[in-house]
């Protein structure tokens, strides 16, 4: 393991990159049990107060994202392990501020609520770009030697991934940026019922096409995301206040 770890790890310069993976994994794991037991009112766990004003932990996250990432610009060229530190510092940051999306994206509290699972959602997907970057793939590559120009592959990826999210296929369009034919998969494959693609072109031109698109939903995509939505809720807790009032519990 040691020598894998040196060989694969450290003599890439992927160091730094590996600490902000586990760095992110373990924080955000940390702050979910930290505010599950706030919501449990378990012991001395309690929200963080100033007077009557509630402290976020998106705040302590920003900050650790700003100290990380100019520290990073400072030491990256000196020492690994300077910057490996820095990474550190990053993806704890990383963590409290993904773990905030959600009030980030709707501007009020709604981390217990349904809308607040967008946060889960964020954090999955920056560990599966991390990890995907980790074992070497990069981002909107597509090999065909010279027979093609390189630009219009970019070009050409970047368009395809964004028809992709437009279908409402994230995952499909985030993982295509590293595996380019699922790109084309997921462009080529009818949009999900409530995307983007969908309203434009499927609920007054094509009630046919929006049909089968909900059949489909119903029948393969529901079980799916109740699948997801069990295990998110393993890791991070229910999500089950009402849209309409705002989470109490918070860290």
């Amino acid at each position: 393991m040691g020598n894998w770890f040196e060989h694969n790890i450290v003599a890439t310069g992927r160091l730094p990159l590996f600490c902000y993976f586990v760095t992110l994994i373990v924080a955000f794991i940390a702050t979910r049990i930290n505010v599950r037991l706030i919501r449990a009112k378990v012991g001395w766990f309690r929200n963080l107060n100033v007077g009557e004003m509630h402290i976020h932990h998106v705040v302590f996250g920003v900050v650790l994202m700003l100290v990380g990432g100019v520290s990073g610009l400072i030491v990256s060229s000196a020492s690994q392990v300077g910057y490996a530190v820095a990474a550190c510092v990053f993806g704890i940051g990383s963590a409290l501020v993904l773990d905030e999306f959600a009030l980030i994206l709707h501007l009020h509290d709604v981390y217990w609520e349904e809308e607040g699972r967008t946060s889960v959602d964020a954090v999955f997907i920056a560990i599966a770009v991390t990890g995907l970057l980790l074992i070497g793939l990069r981002p909107l590559t597509w090999d065909y030697g010279t027979l093609v120009n390189p630009g219009a592959l970019i070009v050409a990826n970047l368009v395809l991934a964004v028809v992709t999210l437009l279908k409402g296929k994230i995952w499909t369009g985030m993982a295509g940026l590293f595996v380019p034919p699922m790109l084309v998969v997921g462009a080529l494959r009818l949009a999900r019922p409530g995307s983007p693609w969908a309203r434009w072109f499927f609920a007054q031109r094509s009630p046919r096409k929006m049909a089968k698109a909900i059949h489909r939903e119903e029948r393969w995509r529901r079980p799916a995301i109740r699948a997801k939505i069990a295990f998110q809720e393993f890791l991070s807790g229910r999500h089950d206040l009402p849209s309409t009032r705002r989470g109490r519990w918070h860290t």
